[in-house]
């Protein structure tokens, strides 16, 4: 499992989303990618999450940022979530774990006291040079956007 810090070069994506379409980091150099691991589809946490990027979604855009989610899903299961929720960026799905592990976002997680391994919702961003500029571990679902806006110094531009 990768540690990766702030400066690193972001390990490449290929992978597929929701509708199928190949998604490639590299495609988006010279974009700020958004880049959002998520637990599981169809969660409290984690549609707070999704909905809070949804609805803030003209915003992101239009300072510059593509939008990223990855889990373990499925492609059905996350085609199902975006359509549900109406979600207007990519989901990739990682089923292989690849991706999820070259971030290094698996780990052990507690819940009601027991421990397990899982995805631990984590965000970065990514710069246009592809390196990583900000690692978000403590993610505030319901207020993700504003998060990402105030730490990245675009809340104000």
């Amino acid at each position: 499992m990768a540690l990766l810090n702030i400066g690193d070069n972001a390990p490449e994506i290929v992978s597929f989303d929701q509708h199928g379409q190949k998604i490639s980091l590299g495609a988006l150099k010279g974009h700020k990618v958004i880049l959002y691991f998520y637990p599981k589809d169809n969660t409290p946490g984690c549609t707070a999450e999704a909905c809070n990027l949804r609805d803030n979604y003209q915003v992101l855009i239009d300072k510059g940022f593509k939008i990223l989610g990855v889990s373990a899903d499925d492609e059905k299961s996350h085609k199902n979530f975006s359509e549900k929720y109406v979600l207007p960026f990519a989901l990739i799905s990682d089923k292989a774990k690849k991706i999820i592990m070259d971030y290094g976002v698996w780990g052990k997680k507690k819940l009601y006291g027991k421990e397990y391994e899982g995805i631990n919702r984590m965000t970065f961003i990514i710069d246009e040079a592809s390196r990583i500029s900000h690692i978000f571990t403590k993610v505030d679902t319901k207020n993700h956007t504003a998060q990402i806006l105030k730490e990245t110094g675009y809340q104000n531009k």
